[in-house]
């Protein structure tokens, strides 16, 4: 069993290292100099703003999202790495949202730090309790989340907005890139044990739900906004839950085989 760990552990590493390298090499971004700031729009879309809010809502759970995830796979020097460097371009993110709402006009100091207070009253919890499903987890909100970036990207764009539509295209590049990082782990984790992995894919599927689902403040009309950019369950399927499965080189009918799909857990 030592071993078997030990080898893991190198191998994730190494994925690890291929992930940060290219990052360093052609994946960094300043959220003050790689933004054309002097382009904003003030007064723009009240419901663009209020989609870039949302983002930033869910993205502020940073705090819990590192200490609660990082204690799951601290033996596991990549992936402990990982959730480092996962911290730190998140935390961009945040930023880069926070600085267009206040620099659009949308919305002043007070509001914004008024929701950071009330978003620190609820914390965020894992949604599953060991390292593998939180993994398998990762790779599913992080290509969900992109989706969703891209789509309202395309709605910034069509709206005028080009600042935003390019703050939403570099985060979901960061997004894209935290997917194959996930997806790599989960591939050695099928070779490892495919079966039991099997599982708990079917597992996350059958239980997954996004990270803001009843700690962001208004979160289900903050949401109906969000989906006029053409997001339900059918494009849920179609461009998540397809394709993180063609990447995993899962089959959906060896999914249904499982003890999770068939409720034998």
């Amino acid at each position: 069993m030592r071993e078997r760990d030990t080898i893991r552990s190198e191998r994730i590493y190494r994925q690890y290292l291929g992930f940060f390298d290219k990052a360093e090499q052609e994946r960094r971004w300043n959220p003050y100099r790689d933004v054309p700031w002097d382009r904003v729009e003030r007064g723009g879309s009240e419901e663009l703003a209020t989609v870039a809010e949302t983002f930033c809502a869910v993205e502020s759970y940073l705090p819990d999202y590192v200490s609660k995830g990082l204690n799951l796979v601290r033996q596991s020097f990549g992936q402990a790495w990982f959730s480092a460097n996962w911290a730190y371009e998140e935390s961009k993110h945040t930023v880069v949202l926070i600085e267009y709402l206040m620099r659009s006009g949308r919305r002043t100091p007070e509001q914004v730090f008024d929701l950071q207070e009330r978003l620190r009253r609820v914390e965020w919890m894992l949604p599953f309790d060991t390292a593998r499903r939180m993994t398998i987890y990762g790779c599913l909100q992080e290509m969900a989340t992109f989706v969703i970036y891209m789509r309202q990207a395309e709605r910034a764009k069509r709206e005028g907005d080009e600042v935003l539509h390019g703050i939403f295209r570099l985060i979901g590049r960061d997004e894209m890139a935290h997917t194959h990082f996930y997806g790599d782990v989960v591939k050695v984790l099928l070779e490892e044990d495919r079966a039991e992995t099997l599982d708990d894919i079917a597992h996350v599927f059958s239980h997954f739900q996004m990270p803001g689902v009843g700690i962001v403040p208004e979160y289900d009309a903050r949401i109906e906004i969000m989906r006029k950019a053409g997001i339900d369950r059918a494009l849920f399927l179609q461009k998540i839950c397809f394709p993180v499965l063609k990447y995993l080189g899962v089959t959906r009918s060896e999914l249904r085989f499982t003890r999770a799909a068939q409720g034998s857990e």
